[in-house]
């Protein structure tokens, strides 16, 4: 194998795929890129078989060269290593080739660099997946709905299950739901699709999703989501990313979020948010992250959060909205603030249906999210 490539172009595509090498690969091919050379252009493959990240680099885009290829061939280098020599090439050309024993030379400028190279016939198999049926979604929305979703998973390795994001797809509406059993985040939007195809019970590590937004580019351009038995395919401009689904039935959530209320506030987001960011601040130092929220008799609220070594910190807001019966509660700060950090919305609605039922959280306008958090049970 000997070709002659842009140093942008290759590191770029590099750095599509190194994030599905292993960090601690149970043997050594898992912590290798493996890379195929045709006269049409190079294939960068990374395998943890967990995820699969595959990018194509043409020899030519729009009538400029890319690539040279002298002999096409394939081999795997070691991820860690080649990610951070390409990265650190003194010229914008890089040469390849590949000699006898996959012994590797790579040449930049006025450096030279031997690598031990890998069989590549020892390399993972990428994973067949029937491409009839897909269904497309714009790349910014896509990136919302994980990064509005995720925040609820399980960090919690005993029930697998809860570390991933519930996908689920009927009558054209695409559902996204995550839960620790804590919290819960959903969110739904519309898809472009048949309007028979439908699916449910595909449930996509919360860590892989949020690998996948950062190659998702924030333009509205599609992404193509091909749904198969135990993997999902997303194709996003040249690279492939292949993820498995996580075995197990993901909980019913449907049951878990009122749908009346005892008691309801509609309140500004930014001024929630710094009021108790900074009541969050004193029940970070006793570690246990309460922050007891109170409904006044004069129609504001009081955000407050105290430790025994630091002292409290009270503070009082005025709602745009409140109505129904007077409240005391308390509840997670941290779980809140990941709430109020990922709503898009100026306004949010707060429904509660007493002091130990979940507090539901939704911006004001529109549907599309609703988030769920359980209220602490406290001694005063």
């Amino acid at each position: 194998m000997k070709l002659s490539i842009s140093k942008h172009e290759l590191n770029e595509a590099i750095q599509q795929v190194a994030k599905a090498a292993s960090s601690r690969p149970t043997i050594p091919i898992l912590g290798g890129i493996k890379i195929e050379v045709t006269h049409q252009g190079v294939t960068l493959t990374a395998s943890d078989t967990d995820i699969s990240i595959q990018s194509f680099i043409p020899v030519e885009r729009d009538d400029l060269v890319i690539a040279n290829v002298d002999k096409p061939g394939n081999v795997v280098l070691p991820a860690k290593f080649f990610v951070e020599i390409v990265k650190k090439l003194p010229s914008d050309n890089v040469e390849i080739e590949v000699g006898a024993h996959f012994q590797t030379l790579i040449r930049s400028g006025s450096t030279d660099i031997q690598m031990v190279g890998l069989d590549p016939e020892e390399f993972p198999v990428l994973p067949s997946i029937e491409q009839n049926e897909l269904f497309q979604m714009p790349g910014d929305l896509l990136k919302a709905m994980i990064r509005q979703t995720v925040l609820a998973a399980s960090v919690n390795e005993q029930t697998p299950i809860l570390t991933g994001v519930l996908w689920s797809l009927q009558d054209k509406q695409l559902k996204f739901v995550a839960t620790d059993r804590h919290r819960l985040a959903s969110r739904i939007a519309q898809a472009e699709t048949a309007a028979d195809y439908r699916f449910n019970n595909v449930v996509i590590a919360a860590k892989t999703l949020v690998e996948l937004s950062k190659l998702v580019p924030d333009q509205h351009g599609l992404v193509d989501i091909v749904v198969a038995d135990n993997q999902v395919l997303f194709k996003i401009g040249n690279v492939l990313f292949y993820t498995r689904v996580l075995d197990g039935t993901y909980p019913d959530t449907s049951k878990i979020i009122p749908s009346a209320f005892k008691t309801e506030l509609v309140l500004d987001t930014k001024k929630l948010t710094d009021a108790i960011d900074r009541a969050y601040l004193m029940s970070r130092e006793e570690k246990t992250n309460i922050v007891r929220l109170t409904t006044m008799d004069d129609g504001s609220i009081e955000i407050s959060s105290s430790s025994t070594e630091l002292g409290r910190v009270t503070e009082q807001l005025e709602p745009k909205q409140f109505d129904g019966e007077p409240l005391k509660i308390a509840f997670n700060s941290k779980y809140m603030l990941d709430v109020l950090k990922v709503i898009d919305s100026e306004q949010i609605f707060i429904g509660f249906t007493g002091a130990m039922s979940p507090i539901v959280i939704r911006p004001t306008d529109h549907s599309y999210n609703t988030y769920v958090i359980l209220p602490y049970r406290t001694t005063n």
